[in-house]
Order: structure tokens, then C-alpha cells, then sequence
């Protein structure tokens, strides 16, 4: 595997990163399809919502006059379905853990909604590991703009070549490469795995223990 330089930041995608979320998202967007629409939709639909947060897809689902009721109802799903649908990927704590004792700026940059996000934060108790959390409703441009990275370089006063991305999608490589840091693609949970493997990301990981073992070879 391919050693990175220097490495003082460490920047994290969430969902289908961080965490087992997708089955829960899309059971989300399912209850409000139902509640509102009176349909069920598939993965590729609900997919092809994503891009601005929640609020975002929601618009465009169910109209902007329902848009606040229906965020709220997806909220309410979302957080009571969390521990039943929902699951940190087994050593990602242990990673989180290695970095943060070694002294690495961790971040996260998830193109999800900061209601959502802190939720999934909050009950995986992960949220102290983080220096910075960029959500997709604190950013102008959401991915694969990289506005989020450039805001998480700036605050922890970080140099792209200092810094890595991991994530599992294409959004994440291109925001990575926009903003100039290096891009660790991760495919144990990715909706677009083939895509991302074609992709040639500066480096590969089939699962969180190649990730970890390459930190650990990395940074001591």
C-alpha cells in the first residue's frame, strides 16, 4: 500500500464511511414517500435525492410547502429506527482512537443534514473524537464541491498535502481532488463500489482493518 507524507488531518465522510446508515436512509425517505406520496421507492431513486441535505431532497419530493413537515417527520423515524438499522463499522473507533492519541485533527464532511448528523453522532457517541463537523447545511456547495473540505482546512489552519479525505463515494473524490488533499476511497459499505474502484483513488481500502493497518503503519 501506498505510504501518504505527512498526515496532521484526517477528514471523514459518514454515511457508508463512518457508519452503517444506508439501510436507515432509505427507510427515512420511504416513511415520508409513504406518508406523503403513498408510494415506496427504490435505493436508485432515493439515491438520486442526495446532493444538498435532507431538506434538499425533500423539496424536490414532496414540494416546498410540505418540505418542513416532512424534514421533521424523517427526523422523528430517523432517530427512534437509529439502533435497530443503524451500526458504527466494527473498528472504526479503534481507528478513530489510534488517530486522536497520536495527535491527527480529525473532521467530518457529510454532504447529510446537521440534524441527522448529530443524531448519528450522538448515538454512537463518536462526536468527541471530532475537532470539526461540516454538514451538508453548513456549506454553500455541497458535494462533490469541496467548499467543506477548504472550511475544515482553514479552521484547523491545515495544508492540503497535510490532509486526507475517506470516503466512499465519487462526491468525496472529486471534492477531495478540488480542494487538493489526498483521497483514501473506502468500499466496505459503498452504494457505488465499482464506480469508485474504476475511480483510482490515490489509495484503496477494502475494509476498516487495511484502513487502520495503514495508519498504523503511517503514523506512529
Amino acid at each position: 500500500m501506498k505510504k501518504p507524507g505527512i498526515v496532521r488531518c484526517v477528514i471523514f465522510d459518514m454515511d457508508g464511511t463512518l457508519t452503517r446508515t444506508n439501510e436507515l436512509i432509505f427507510a427515512s425517505f420511504n416513511h415520508v414517500a409513504s406518508k406523503y406520496l403513498g408510494k415506496t421507492m427504490t435505493p436508485r431513486e432515493i439515491i438520486a435525492l442526495f446532493g444538498p441535505p435532507e431538506e434538499g431532497g425533500l423539496s424536490a419530493l414532496v414540494g416546498e410547502n410540505r418540505a418542513e413537515e416532512a424534514m421533521n417527520d424523517l427526523c422523528a423515524f430517523y432517530q427512534s429506527n437509529h439502533r435497530e438499522l443503524a451500526r458504527l463499522h466494527p473498528g472504526i473507533e479503534e481507528v478513530l482512537r489510534h488517530l486522536r492519541t497520536r495527535g491527527v485533527s480529525l473532521a467530518v464532511f457529510t454532504g447529510k443534514g446537521r440534524r441527522t448528523t448529530e443524531i448519528t453522532l450522538n448515538e454512537f457517541k463518536i462526536g468527541s473524537y471530532f475537532d470539526m463537523v461540516v454538514s451538508g447545511s453548513d456549506v454553500k456547495h455541497h458535494k462533490p464541491h469541496p467548499e467543506g473540505i477548504c472550511q475544515v482546512l482553514s479552521a484547523l489552519n491545515v495544508r492540503p498535502d497535510d490532509a486526507v479525505m475517506v470516503g466512499d463515494s465519487l462526491s468525496d473524490i472529486v471534492a477531495s481532488r478540488g480542494a487538493g488533499v489526498r483521497v483514501a476511497s473506502v468500499v466496505w459499505d459503498s452504494y457505488d463500489k465499482e464506480r469508485v474502484i474504476r475511480e483510482n483513488s490515490d489509495i484503496l481500502f477494502h475494509s476498516v482493518d487495511e484502513l487502520h493497518e495503514w495508519f498504523r503503519e503511517c503514523i506512529n
